[in-house]
């Protein structure tokens, strides 16, 4: 049977107090301070990423924007709960490639979808990892460095800040690649694993650009190849992976910006605004090319298809890696 005509009136009445609310919402924001959930540890680059955010929309928006790590699990914790928080835009998360592309399938569960479960907002920057080596290690590229592993299968390994990071698979996408038996030693955090290859405990691992930068300039330890398909300019005389001798080869971490699920396109597209006027200013600029990041602002469609495309990327390394979290 059919609703009454005054229930059908009464429910569109809603509906359209519920859309002005939220029109209303996306015009004002915003109206008090916004939180910005960093789901990684202090000091890291995702923790630093957050920060100079939180400072420019700050500056930006005349609103307190005040930084929260909620850390565990890759990043799983800080995601979740800015998935269950309300779509007004008071509530961000600073994404990454950990939490919003390889843990889909590094983990057998999740609390939240990766894709549909967050409001992907926009991208901030995009950076590439560089393999390093200890200064004492005897190759001085890439192709030299595949020539000595091959010549002695199984003798060596290779460091990561944890199993499943993005170091991680990016060596065993090299492996994969090159057909390179050598052995994976896991460890907990980026700070132990480069004391190790710095020490010559271990030779050899990838790691993000930006850490990497000022050991290399220090001689500490020296960097033969990087990830992204161009060179970087803190460091132009390191060719790319992609330049030698595995055309297309491309792992980068990435920072964005998401928030809760069912956001309006209205508010989703003012935040997004902000964070595209961030990523053209001049200091931000610096700063990104002093760390081998590169400015790559994406509207918030575009961003939602690149979390898909990243979560099929990372889930090929993760499944051929054999890597798991329970």
């Amino acid at each position: 049977m059919m609703p009454p005509i005054s229930a059908l009136a009464t429910l569109a009445f809603a509906s359209a107090l519920s859309l002005a609310g939220l029109n209303t919402l996306a015009q004002e924001w915003p109206t008090k301070p916004v939180r910005l959930v960093v789901p990684m540890p202090p000091a890291g680059t995702t923790d630093n990423m957050g920060r100079l955010v939180a400072q420019k929309m700050s500056e930006l928006i005349g609103q307190v924007v005040v930084v929260e790590n909620k850390v565990g699990a890759n990043g799983n914790i800080g995601s979740d709960f800015v998935s269950k928080a309300a779509p007004d835009g008071y509530t961000l998360l600073v994404s990454g490639v950990g939490s919003q592309g390889i843990n889909a399938t590094l983990y057998r569960s999740m609390p939240y979808d990766i894709v549909t479960g967050l409001t992907h907002v926009g991208m901030i920057a995009k950076g590439p990892n560089a393999l390093v080596v200890n200064p004492a290690f005897a190759v001085n590229n890439l192709q030299e460095l595949i020539a000595l592993v091959k010549a002695s299968p199984g003798k060596y390994n290779y460091a990561s800040t944890g199993n499943g990071a993005s170091n991680h698979l990016s060596m065993e996408m090299l492996k994969s690649a090159a057909d390179l038996n050598i052995t994976h030693i896991p460890y907990k955090g980026g700070a132990p694993a480069m004391l190790d290859l710095m020490s010559g405990q271990v030779p050899m691992m990838f790691i993000n650009f930006d850490s990497a930068v000022p050991h290399v300039k220090s001689g500490k330890m020296r960097a033969i190849a990087v990830t992204s398909l161009t060179r970087r300019s803190a460091l132009p005389g390191v060719p790319t992976v992609a330049e030698s001798g595995f055309p297309g080869f491309e792992a980068e971490s990435w920072t964005a910006i998401s928030g809760p699920p069912n956001m309006p396109a209205n508010l989703v597209a003012r935040i997004n605004e902000v964070l595209l006027r961030i990523s053209k200013m001049p200091d931000v600029l610096e700063k990104f090319e002093a760390l081998g990041l590169e400015a790559s602002p994406l509207k918030p469609e575009a961003m939602k298809l690149f979390i898909v495309q990243e979560v099929e990327k990372w889930g090929k390394a993760v499944r051929a890696s054999g890597a798991k979290v329970d």
